[in-house]
């Protein structure tokens, strides 16, 4: 007699990762203004006067919510920001 191996669904805890996120960008002292822009147009395609904006935020406030969206593009985005080691932080909703 074979064995039927019974695969259950978890309990719905409520959070699904297909719901979204958002990436946070922080404040550093190593990068200037014009790599922090030209970075933030690689990742989340954004204008220049967009990036700057959200530079000089990043810089008076020590952080910034620089892209929302599925949590695979936040991965993305972070990812590309990383890419020359601005720090961030991928917050699911």
């Amino acid at each position: 007699m074979e064995e039927t191996l019974v695969i259950e669904k978890p309990a719905d805890t409520g959070t699904d990762i297909t719901d979204g996120g958002r990436v946070i960008l922080f404040n550093d002292d190593y990068h200037t203004f014009d790599q922090v822009i030209q970075q933030l147009i690689k990742a989340i395609r954004c204008t220049p006067q967009q990036g700057e904006r959200m530079a000089w935020t990043v810089h008076t406030e020590g952080k910034c919510e620089v892209y929302h969206g599925p949590i695979e593009e936040c991965l993305q985005v972070s990812a590309v920001l990383e890419e020359i080691d601005l720090k961030t932080r991928v917050d699911f909703s």
